[in-house]
């Protein structure tokens, strides 16, 4: 029997369940980190526009540095991505792109192993690594108010790296929450709408592990 014209190919089968899988539940330790949601289809930003949503914010974690115990570990601001660092966050960087993760904007806390993660995700997604911009808003003590200001001359889609928990600290704040309620690993991403900057008012659209990413970018 000739297979109908609409019927799906399955190598497009093989996508549709990989795409579907970051529903699971997929964590490194007990408490986990949910994925929130899922679209099949993510709106590009002109589309957010027309939606009313000022901007689409995606928020990365740096990816595995120099162990603080280690006898040669440079200061705190200086941590180098290991090896290891460097091929998960890559492979991560590969799931952003077969979710079509396309920022105009990207922002970084100065410190060495946020900006090298910033650098692989330029890299992998063919964007300029000369768009990165540093920033004191994302260094781990600072307050969420500080990013919300950074913000606030972008709009569209913008990616930020830097630490937890303080981007833990700043989901919590976007989405109202009395009490962290997220734990973004090392390699792994959020994704925010953000319906306006003032007030801060914003929706949770996905978070995901390095983990759910690499197997998104295989």
């Amino acid at each position: 029997m000739n297979k109908s014209a609409g019927s799906p190919s399955p190598s497009s089968t093989s996508n549709i369940q990989k795409r579907r899988s970051i529903k699971a539940f997929d964590s490194g330790d007990p408490a986990g980190s949910p994925v929130v949601s899922y679209r099949e289809k993510a709106e590009s930003a002109d589309e957010l526009e027309e939606m009313g949503r000022s901007m689409r914010l995606y928020l990365m974690r740096h990816g595995i540095a120099i162990d603080r115990e280690d006898p040669d570990c440079p200061p705190d601001p200086e941590r180098y991505l290991t090896p290891k660092g460097i091929q998960r966050t890559r492979a991560a960087a590969r799931g952003l792109r077969a979710l079509r993760v396309k920022p105009a904007a990207l922002l970084t806390s100065p410190y060495v192993r946020a900006v090298q993660t910033g650098e692989i995700i330029c890299e992998v997604l063919g964007l300029d690594c000369k768009q990165l911009k540093t920033t004191d808003a994302l260094k781990p003590e600072a307050k969420p108010g500080k990013l919300v200001e950074e913000l606030a001359r972008l709009s569209g889609e913008v990616i930020c790296f830097g630490h937890a928990p303080h981007m833990d600290e700043f989901i919590a704040h976007a989405l109202k929450a009395t009490a962290l309620f997220t734990s973004l690993k090392k390699s792994g991403a959020a994704c925010l709408d953000i319906d306006s900057l003032a007030p801060l008012r914003a929706t949770l659209f996905w978070l995901l592990t390095s983990r759910v990413l690499r197997r998104l970018g295989d």
